[in-house]
């Protein structure tokens, strides 16, 4: 069955449609989710909710652009509208604005799942910034209209993301240089 007729399928409410919609796309939109979420429950919550959406919207997609792009973006706003409702963010005063430069060593390899960790880790504010920008290449712009904060709240998160990001990153070479001594 072709994609078009599964999505007609779908607008049909035929179950067993839904189903296999579902088992398409269910892996790829989870990690979106988990990127977006506190930890592996609120993913999957919003995973829910996000095939909930899909399934109640699907028949307002117009076969322009890519189906999938458009699964991605209702997984990423069902996870964010989360967090517009519990108020994460607080907004900030642009000329009080510090922009820091942040770089790490090239010769220091970190696993990606530490990365992936780390990332988890840092409070909601920073981390659905930090995913936006570096992750999924959205400019302060978009995300402060996606957040619906102002763009310099967007640049001072993603500031302190960094910050916290080295921060964890410099404690975990220095553990692993005082285990070598």
């Amino acid at each position: 069955m072709s994609l078009k007729q599964l999505i007609h399928k779908c607008i049909n409410n035929e179950t067993k449609a839904q189903s296999e919609l579902y088992q398409l796309y269910s892996s790829k939109l989870f990690s979106i989710c988990l990127k977006y979420s506190r930890n592996y429950a609120e993913a999957e919550d919003n995973l829910q909710d996000a095939f909930v959406t899909i399934f109640n919207k699907i028949s307002q997609y117009k076969h322009k652009g890519s189906f999938e792009g458009w699964l991605k973006r209702i997984a990423v706003n069902t996870a964010l509208q989360r967090y517009r409702n519990q108020g994460v963010f607080e907004i900030i005063d642009e000329s009080k604005i510090e922009i820091v430069e942040v770089t790490i060593d090239d010769d220091f390899d970190i696993s990606i799942d530490f990365l992936l960790q780390i990332i988890q880790e840092l409070p909601d504010r920073y981390r659905l910034v930090f995913n936006l920008y570096v992750m999924d290449g959205y400019s302060h712009k978009d995300i402060a209209d996606m957040l619906k904060i102002t763009t310099g709240t967007s640049k001072s998160n993603l500031a302190r993301a960094r910050m916290i990001l080295i921060e964890k990153i410099e404690a975990y070479k220095a553990s692993l240089n005082s285990q070598s001594l």
